[in-house]
């Protein structure tokens, strides 16, 4: 049996090079001698080892404490489809699949700078059987945590999904504006009527949202004629202004995909829960890092994922070539 144990720094270190293979036993074939690792310590620690969402904020506060932004919310559902008997799996809706699927929910909060800078600053895992708390409860308790930390946010942003009248209220209270997708059955004025019924102009339209108060509402046509609803808290906002503050919401879509792509977010084969959620709350970690390096050499994620296979893939062409 080893007696070497593995650490956060050589999982992640792990996770920052693979590109195919993201278990225990990958780790074990490929870890330097000097480590002596077996698969069964690897899986050992990743079961009993405890990684939080305030380990994400102690490397991600650098990074945005003094900064101006926007804080953006959303959730990924990491797909565990043909699982059996992994812990912390539920059925939910999945906006990659637009379907009902089993996986593993997460609610991710974002701190945008700019366009293209961004971080992840929180994030819980939706768990109900567990902490009986919906992806509102999590999306309040993480605003919370975000004041506490010290955060201003210019604009919280998020999709209809989380625009639930707590919610509203619940920024409000910190006294922070928000831009958030409303549904079209959202009622205002009195006598209340839907929003879908209302004729909006470019501008904007001041309504009363029921059990909210005033705000301000666009509507928006995508390229696919889908109609789509803005509401904001801030009175003066224009179109220009509310449409640019939603499409920065993309930055979080982007992360989740890069998560997925380059650092095995879902590629996690462990049945327990802690080792799922050490697995993920790594993997957000190890995305700060490759960030990092995004942001002061201009490299991207998958640019870096090429840099560590090239040289094996050009010996093995070589063979190749030669031996054909």
């Amino acid at each position: 049996m080893s007696r070497s144990k593995c650490s956060r720094e050589l999982y992640c270190s792990f996770l920052a090079v693979t590109s195919q293979r993201y278990s225990a036993r990958s780790l074990s074939q490929v870890v330097p001698e000097s480590h002596h690792l077996s698969h069964d310590s690897i899986s050992r620690w990743l079961s009993e080892t405890r990684v939080q969402p305030k380990d994400l904020w102690s490397i991600a506060e650098k990074e945005v404490c003094g900064t101006t932004g926007i804080l953006i919310f959303d959730d990924v559902v990491i797909d565990k489809s043909r699982s059996g008997k992994t812990e912390l799996v539920n059925w939910q809706y999945s906006g990659a699949k637009h379907d009902i699927t089993k996986g593993i929910g997460v609610v991710n909060a974002v701190w945008q700078r700019a366009t293209d800078d961004f971080v992840p600053v929180d994030y819980r895992i939706w768990n109900p059987p567990e902490d009986g708390k919906t992806k509102n409860d999590h999306f309040r308790d993480m605003l919370s945590n975000a004041k506490a930390r010290g955060l201003t946010p210019d604009r919280v942003v998020a999709d209809s999904w989380y625009s639930s009248l707590d919610n509203l209220k619940c920024i409000r209270s910190h006294g922070w504006k928000w831009v958030m997708g409303l549904r079209s059955n959202r009622l205002v004025n009195k006598p209340h009527i839907p929003i879908s019924s209302l004729a909006i102009p470019a501008q904007g339209l001041m309504v009363h949202l029921k059990g909210y108060g005033m705000i301000k509402l666009f509507r928006f046509v995508t390229t696919h004629g889908r109609t789509d609803y803005l509401g904001t808290s801030d009175l003066d906002a224009t179109e220009e202004s509310i449409k640019t503050f939603f499409e920065r919401r993309w930055s979080i879509e982007v992360l989740h995909k890069e998560l997925k792509q380059t650092g095995g977010l879902n590629r996690c084969l462990a049945n327990t829960g802690r080792s799922q959620r050490n697995h993920i709350g790594l993997s957000m970690r190890t995305w700060i890092r490759k960030n990092q390096r995004r942001c002061i050499h201009k490299i991207t994620l998958y640019q870096q994922q090429w840099e560590v296979i090239r040289p094996a893939v050009s010996q093995a062409l070589a063979l190749q070539l030669r031996s054909g």
